[in-house]
């Protein structure tokens, strides 16, 4: 079970291997077309409802955020692009009908100018991303991967970029570090 309330003391993602990482979300350009961005706006709960009755989806975690009282979007981590890409074209999904229904509008001309949608995919190389939290209850790729005492990875930001799971390829000169147990459930 994932701990609601701070953690006291500094931790790091246990993330091993590649991330993969989903920015989606949507940008209102007229508030009167109410129309037409509401069920925009309303589709991304009922996929994140959906994805997580369905554990095998891939989908390890997500935060909701706003940067405007325009602009909503999530933050996703998967568990493989593969999974992130199945999902995305599944027939009969909640994105599928989504999908179907913004092109059925864009088709018709009614929906250009009244709502943005974007979304941005990466998949981060091991070795490419760090993270630190400190007294924070699981957060961001700490909530898709479980969080370790940051001892465990490295202090230091260039220590944590080096750590390499026990058996992967390290870079030469980097010390051996045996991986830990996810210490917050993911």
């Amino acid at each position: 079970m994932r701990r609601r309330f701070g953690v006291a003391e500094r931790t790091t993602a246990a993330a091993e291997g590649d991330v993969v990482v989903l920015l989606i979300g949507m940008r209102i350009n007229h508030f009167w077309a109410v129309y037409y961005w509401l069920p925009v706006l309303a589709s991304m709960p009922r996929m994140l409802r959906e994805l997580g009755r369905r554990p095998g989806s891939g989908l390890l975690s997500h935060v909701l955020l706003t940067a405007s009282p325009r602009t909503y979007y999530v933050v996703q981590y998967w568990e493989s692009k593969e999974k992130l890409y199945a999902y995305a074209h599944a027939p009969g999904t909640v994105h599928h009908r989504a999908w179907t229904f913004v092109n059925g509008k864009e088709r018709a001309g009614r929906v250009r100018g009244h709502v943005g949608l974007w979304h941005e995919a990466y998949v981060v190389p091991q070795g490419n991303y760090e993270a630190i939290y400190a007294d924070m209850p699981a957060f961001g790729l700490a909530a898709a991967h479980g969080q370790v005492p940051l001892e465990k990875r490295g202090r230091r930001a260039k220590d944590r970029f080096a750590y390499r799971p026990e058996g992967s390829a390290r870079p030469e000169g980097a010390e051996k570090t045996a991986p830990s147990a996810v210490a917050d459930g993911a």
